[in-house]
């Protein structure tokens, strides 16, 4: 076997998990999770992963990897007056609207409708706030933030993937050696906490359809687009289901929705995994067991993250945001027909705006369709 097959997974996974873990704390903290839950949550989400990832890849002998819904967890970070039960509630409800949709093709095909503008002006409206606060940060504590943020501008010109886990560790470090984090945590080994759901009318309303729609159309669809980009004709309902089941097994533990993988997988699709793309696939199971080891050891990463200062938490988090939301301003406006509407979606959503009790994420989709159905009834009437 060549070594670049469990380099490749090996490298995916860290930037994959490093990048973004910082998301996932602050989405525990928003919903009031203890430290036993939030390290339930990493663990239990890791363990999903690893699972479909193994079996999707040996089962279709193609490189199927999975990831946690980065905006997803941008949603649940940006929300307030949802508890961790209602949250848990949320994400079987969005689990098994995921199972729904690859059992179901008119279900897929309904969501593949909903406009790529629209979709992406609600995700920019998600996470434009992190990033926002990620540039504050360099006025609250510029003696740790400005060197961070020069080195991941220097080194994304050379490997963006690689940009954010150097801003990660060497914070760490940084804020060690600068007496920050007087003493590192001792090594712990993870366990998985039961949490009771609660299914809230409002958290159905505002996590749980938000959840899934941003789940469906910023990460399965991109995932999907990644396959067949590799030369791969990926069964978009069989894959959806199961990581929507996976994503409801685990989901009791804290987990949140896991989904098709797209920057992880461009790193396991192309040629540096494998000159073979029918050898590509093993990379998966090497993926998988990297996610295992991170399940293993989620409380040691959870306790050394509680020891952080703040300013680099939300700095990890910005930057690891800034190219999800590059990418979902320019989809949003990409159509000029779409423009307003998808202008709308966005500002209501980052507005915060909760009515109802439901969050800003569900009326800037509902905002954003409306305006478009207007303005396509507008051009209709001209046309008459």
């Amino acid at each position: 076997m060549r070594t670049s097959v469990p380099a490749s997974a090996f490298v995916a996974a860290i930037v994959g998990f490093g990048g973004t873990l910082a998301l996932i704390i602050a989405a525990a903290s928003a919903v009031g999770a203890t430290r036993e839950q939030t390290t339930s949550w990493v663990a239990a989400v890791c363990l999903a992963m690893a699972f479909e990832t193994a079996w999707l890849s040996w089962r279709y002998r193609m490189p199927v990897v999975t990831a946690w819904s980065t905006p997803g967890a941008a949603l649940v970070a940006a929300s307030s007056g949802f508890t961790i039960e209602q949250a848990v509630g949320a994400f079987i409800v969005a689990a098994l609207l995921l199972v729904a949709t690859g059992l179901f093709k008119p279900l897929t095909r309904l969501i593949s409708r909903i406009p790529a503008s629209i979709a992406s002006g609600m995700l920019a409206g998600i996470v434009v706030s992190f990033v926002m606060a990620a540039a504050r940060t360099a006025q609250a504590d510029a003696s740790l933030v400005l060197p961070l943020l020069a080195a991941f501008f220097l080194i994304r010109l050379v490997s963006p993937a690689m940009s954010v886990l150097f801003v990660l560790v060497g914070g760490v470090v940084l804020a060690w050696l600068t007496g920050r984090v007087p003493t590192l945590p001792p090594v712990e080994i993870s366990t998985l906490t039961w949490i009771t759901p609660e299914f809230s009318p409002t958290a159905v309303i505002g996590l749980a359809i938000p959840l899934y729609l941003v789940t469906m159309a910023s990460q399965n669809l991109s995932g999907l687009a990644v396959l067949r980009a590799s030369g791969y004709e990926p069964p978009a309902g069989p894959l959806i289901a199961v990581t929507g089941f996976f994503s409801l097994v685990s989901a009791p533990f804290g987990a949140i929705t896991t989904n098709l993988a797209a920057i992880s997988a461009a790193i396991c699709t192309g040629p540096d995994a494998h000159p073979d793309p029918q050898k590509r696939w093993l990379t998966g199971p090497f993926y998988a067991l990297t996610y295992l080891v991170f399940a293993l050891f989620g409380a040691s990463l959870v306790s050394l993250f509680a020891v952080l200062p703040p300013s680099l938490i939300v700095l990890v988090a910005g930057l690891g945001l800034l190219a999800p939301l590059a990418n979902a301003l320019s989809i949003a406006i990409a159509e000029p027909a779409d423009r307003i509407a998808a202008t709308v979606a966005f500002a209501v959503t980052a507005s915060g705006l909760t009515a109802a009790g439901i969050g800003s994420a569900f009326w800037g989709l509902v905002a954003g369709i409306v305006v478009l159905v207007l303005d396509a009834a507008k051009i209709r009437l001209s046309k008459q």
